[in-house]
C-alpha cells in the first residue's frame, strides 16, 4: 500500500516494481472456522495469545488444527488504543497522510503540501486520492472532505467518486478516500498490532491494515489485513522483506476465508517476536513466519481504503459497477507490548 515497489500476495502473480524485482509466493487458501465473539468485543490493557513453539523453516506456514500441548502463552500489556469514540484526527495518535522518511528511495513522493504523492500509492495502479479536511489539492485553500465518519464508536473511512467539479483540483482520481498512520506518532518493536473490522467489497475496493519501518525504509512490510473486493471474505496476510546480498524482495503470504467479513466485526493481528511473526484471526494463531532479515526497526500501523490496483489480484481498477460510495467501518485499533519475563 505505498508508493514504493510493492509485493502483494495474488496466487502465481509477481508484483510490477521499479526495479523488476521477483518474489516469492507461498499463497494458499484456509478456512478460518467460526469463533465466539462474544470475548473480543473489548481491547482488555492484559491479554495473552497462544504461540507455538516448534522450529520454523525459512518460508512462512499454515497453523492448521493446533496441539494445545505444543503452544506456549505470550502475555502482553497494551500500549495503543482508539476505539474511535471521537473523530481520528482531533487527537495526536494519527496522521492522515504518509509521512515520508530519508530512507525512501522517491524523494518526490514527499512532494509539498498541494501534491499527490504523499496521498496514493501511484505504483500500485490506485485510483484514489487520501484527503482529510484541511487539503486543498492543487489549491491554496483547504476543500473541507472528509472521508472519516465517527458514529457509536464506529469509525467509517469512507470512499466516494470524486465530485465531478473537484477532478482537475484533485489530480483527476476518480475517488477520494482516507488514510491514517500513526508515522511519527506511535512505533513500537515487537509486539502484537490488531485491528477489529468489517471488511468492505466491491469492485475496485482495496481495504487494508498494515505495518512499515518507522525509519522510513522499505521492507519490512507486514500486511496485517488486505481484502480483495471481489472476493467477499478473502483476507490476505503478508510479509515482505528484502536479501541484503542480492537486494531482492521476497514475500511469502497466504488467503484465509472468512465467510462473513464485510458484515461482521473480526479481529485481524500480528503477534511480533524477536524469533517468529504469527498472524492471528479472531486472535487464533493462523499462520507464522520465521522472523526475516531486516526486522530490525520499531514499526508503525496504517489503515487505510484504497480504490483500483493493477497489482492486487481480486481488487481490479474500479468501474461503472464500482460502488458509488463505500465504507471500512472499524470498531478499534490497538497494540501490545510483550511482558518482561
Amino acid at each position: 500500500m505505498n508508493d514504493l515497489p510493492s509485493f502483494r500476495s495474488e496466487p502465481g502473480t509477481e508484483r510490477l516494481t521499479l526495479c523488476a524485482l521477483i518474489s516469492i509466493g507461498c499463497l494458499l487458501f484456509a478456512a478460518v472456522p467460526a469463533l465466539a465473539q462474544a470475548d473480543l468485543a473489548g481491547a482488555t490493557t492484559k491479554l495473552t495469545l497462544q504461540v507455538a513453539t516448534a522450529m520454523l523453516g525459512e518460508r512462512c506456514r499454515r497453523v492448521e488444527a493446533p496441539d494445545r500441548a505444543s503452544f506456549a502463552s505470550v502475555s502482553l500489556h497494551r500500549t495503543f488504543h482508539d476505539d474511535f469514540d471521537a473523530h481520528p484526527l482531533l487527537n495526536a495518535r494519527w496522521v492522515s497522510h504518509y509521512a515520508g522518511g530519508a530512507a525512501w528511495p522517491e524523494a518526490r513522493y514527499w512532494g509539498g503540501d498541494g501534491s499527490d504523492f504523499r496521498r496514493k500509492t501511484s505504483y500500485n495502479g490506485e485510483q484514489q486520492i487520501y484527503v482529510d479536511p484541511h487539503y486543498g489539492g492543487r489549491e491554496t485553500t483547504p476543500l473541507g472532505l472528509d472521508p472519516f465518519k465517527v458514529s457509536d464508536g464506529i469509525l467509517s473511512i469512507v470512499a466516494s467518486r470524486t465530485p465531478p467539479a473537484l477532478k482537475a483540483v484533485l489530480f483527476n482520481n476518480e475517488y477520494v478516500s482516507g488514510i491514517l498512520t500513526t508515522q511519527s506518532r506511535f512505533s513500537q518493536k515487537y509486539g502484537y498490532f490488531e485491528i477489529r473490522a468489517k471488511i468492505p467489497v466491491g469492485i475496485g475496493v482495496w481495504p487494508a491494515f498494515w505495518m512499515l519501518a518507522d525509519d522510513g525504509g522499505w521492507p519490512p512490510e507486514v500486511d496485517i489485513m488486505e481484502g480483495r473486493g471481489q472476493r467477499p471474505g478473502d483476507i490476505v496476510m503478508t510479509t515482505h522483506w528484502r536479501i541484503p546480498d542480492t537486494q531482492r524482495v521476497e514475500r511469502c503470504g497466504f488467503d484465509f476465508q472468512v465467510p462473513d467479513a464485510s458484515g461482521v466485526f473480526h479481529d485481524y493481528g500480528v503477534l511480533w517476536q524477536p524469533d517468529r511473526i504469527t498472524y492471528f484471526i479472531d486472535r487464533q494463531p493462523v499462520s507464522e513466519i520465521k522472523v526475516p532479515v531486516g526486522f530490525n526497526d520499531p514499526m508503525y500501523m496504517i489503515v487505510n481504503l484504497a480504490m483500483g490496483s493493477k497489482t492486487f489480484e481480486g481488487v481490479g481498477f474500479v468501474d461503472g459497477e464500482s460502488p458509488a460510495t463505500v465504507a471500512f467501518e472499524i470498531d478499534r485499533i490497538s497494540a501490545y507490548q510483550i511482558d518482561e519475563r
